[in-house]
């Protein structure tokens, strides 16, 4: 697939203009790294990054029986969120499997907006779509919004500057308005106190370059898909596809916290409450190599003991420890943190364990 037949966002250009590598993501021509993935990530930690997230779906969920439909359809108790607020959570397949994990906020007493993967836009709506009810409405808003991840510990000092001195930033899992047509939510993918902010399409690029203008002086860089994937694997946040899947449920994924089985009823449920019954026999465990060497990266095996336990979903180099990191499914009796392990890089046999979540801590 050549660039010009990957699908691109409103910021495309800019991207281009600021010197970013660009890359297939999923699809989609977006920039993997700018001033390196290093240096990104290190801007996050200490400072700020901001992140093009313009090509994540953005659906609408109106009407009277908006709320308990989407109950139906989702872990977390929809119902319970009040006007501004927002919780993560997930849409399951019949077998309890993961579709897509996806932040829900109520934007109104009957209004729903729903940020969901790139990658799951199309099979996500069809599925909420085939399931809706009378008295619910469902739109796809992705093409009209943009999307921007300002994220990092100087981001709320940048964010009152770039709006008007009364604008009042919302609390965590919170969202509200920005004016023109601007929402901003306190929610992020990088373990940093920081924003998602989602204007018009047509209002990105002014936006972009006004917060990076403004942020400079603070520390602020913009980032790539490189570094939000070494940020988000140090707090050990699972991406959809490969540390999520259809075939494995949330709670073997270690993420039962944001499923609510005291729900009557929503997809999945049954399965989910068979399992907890009959008890896991497979968690997603982090891991974190004890000797230094080549990056560990997705598929890579994980042994113990002269056997093959399991493989990892996701891998790299973590900028912040300066050792490789992992997420892999393992046998219940091998997923307790302590637990001494290998990983199989490029042949030679790494000396790792098993850590307790999150990898990186402050």
């Amino acid at each position: 697939m050549t660039a010009p037949t990957l699908k691109t966002t409103p910021l495309h250009a800019e991207h281009f203009r600021l010197g970013a590598r660009m890359v297939d993501f999923g699809g989609w021509h977006m920039p993997v790294q700018y001033s390196g993935i290093m240096d990104e990530h290190h801007a996050v930690r200490k400072a700020a990054g901001l992140f093009d997230i313009s090509h994540m779906g953005q659906f609408i969920a109106e009407g009277a029986g908006a709320a308990s439909w989407l109950d139906s359809m989702l872990t977390n108790r929809v119902a319970k969120l009040g006007v501004g607020q927002g919780h993560y959570t997930f849409l399951l397949n019949a077998a309890g499997g993961v579709i897509d994990d996806l932040i829900v906020y109520r934007t109104g007493e009957t209004e729903f907006l729903l940020i969901v993967n790139a990658s799951k836009i199309e099979e996500d709506f069809a599925w909420l779509d085939a399931h809706r009810v009378e008295k619910a409405s469902l739109w796809d808003r992705s093409k009209a919004f943009a999307g921007f991840a300002l994220q990092g510990p100087q981001a709320e000092a940048i964010l009152r500057q770039v709006y008007c001195d009364s604008f009042e930033p919302p609390a965590r899992n919170a969202i509200c308005g920005a004016g023109a047509g601007t929402l901003v939510a306190r929610t992020g993918y990088t373990g940093e106190d920081g924003f998602e902010i989602f204007p018009r399409a047509e209002d990105a690029a002014m936006w972009w370059n006004r917060i990076l203008e403004i942020g400079a002086p603070l520390g602020l860089k913009p980032c790539g898909l490189g570094s939000r994937d070494t940020l988000r694997m140090e707090m050990c946040y699972p991406l959809n596809g490969n540390d999520l899947s259809p075939v494995r449920t949330p709670l073997v994924a270690g993420l039962g916290m944001f499923v609510d089985l005291t729900k009557e009823n929503f997809i999945g449920r049954d399965v989910l409450v068979a399992q907890k019954e009959q008890g896991l026999g497979e968690r997603l465990a982090a891991i974190r190599t004890l000797e230094k060497g080549a990056p560990p990266r997705a598929h890579y095996g994980v042994w113990k003991d002269g056997a093959q336990i399991g493989e990892l979903c996701s891998g790299t180099l973590s900028p912040s420890l300066e050792l490789g990191i992992g997420l892999a499914y393992l046998p219940l009796a091998f997923a307790t943190p302590g637990t001494a392990v290998e990983i199989d890089v490029r042949g030679r046999r790494l000396a790792a364990v098993v850590e307790k979540k999150p990898l990186y801590r402050k």
